[in-house]
């Protein structure tokens, strides 16, 4: 799932830096991404993986970084089954 949130980072031009040079644990805002940016990242996850974010997941720390962003989609992937 890291490959294909690495691609919507790169798609999207969510970041201002290469997503090749990221780590898992990299902070995307630290990084360049703005609130914008993260907005726009979470509809492209959701429309990606037809999954919908709760309200409770609607913070920085779901979208801090790839591997937040994996263990966040991966739990509303898997509720889905």
């Amino acid at each position: 799932m890291a490959v294909q949130i690495r691609e919507l980072l790169g798609n999207h031009k969510i970041i201002p830096v290469p997503v090749d040079g990221i780590g898992d644990m990299d902070d995307l805002y630290d990084l360049g991404m703005t609130s914008f940016a993260s907005v726009q990242l979470m509809l492209a996850l959701e429309e990606a993986f037809d999954i919908e974010f709760p309200e409770r997941m609607l913070n920085r720390k779901t979208f801090q970084s790839i591997a937040s962003i994996d263990r966040s989609v991966s739990e509303l992937v898997a509720g889905r089954a």
